[in-house]
């Protein structure tokens, strides 16, 4: 019986692979998945992979994203110490909770992309961390809040 594609509903055009490689990626990094098998559609490309070769692909995605996520989380802890930056700095800095650093470089929470991408910049131009910085005198900060209240407009 001929195979209709789901992708884009051709009938017939769905013709069996085996023992193929397919190559995977997520953040910069690969994996090659060796071994795999199913239905490719000669019309669009789609594939189908049968219930094994799905689960082999599957596991291998799942492995590349926990490796990305651990590499990910070495770069957030190097950057951080290379800032002069506790946990709790960084959290602060980040409007994050108290934790939240420490969830990020176990693993066990994935930072927000703004947050990978400020301490990335951060990692490139370290003297920008000033400018992040909470003002340190009293009269900083009143000036600060009264900054934020009312924007100079420069014509």
């Amino acid at each position: 019986m001929a195979r209709k594609c789901v992708s884009c509903g051709n009938h017939g055009s769905m013709t069996r692979f085996r023992n193929e490689a397919f190559t995977i990626s997520h953040h910069g990094m690969t994996s090659r998945v060796e071994g795999l098998s199913g239905w490719r559609c000669s019309n669009c490309g789609e594939v189908e992979f049968n219930a094994e070769s799905a689960k082999l692909y599957a596991d291998a995605g799942d492995a590349l994203v926990l490796r990305a996520r651990a590499r990910q989380s070495m770069d957030i802890r190097r950057i951080r110490r290379k800032l002069g930056l506790s946990q709790v700095a960084a959290a602060r800095l980040t409007g994050g909770g108290h934790n939240a650093f420490s969830r990020y470089e176990r693993g066990d929470a994935m930072p927000m992309p703004a947050i990978i991408n400020l301490f990335r910049l951060l990692d490139k131009h370290p003297e920008l961390l000033k400018d992040l910085a909470e003002p340190k005198s009293g009269r900083d900060k009143k000036q600060a809040r009264s900054s934020a209240r009312h924007p100079r407009v420069v014509a």
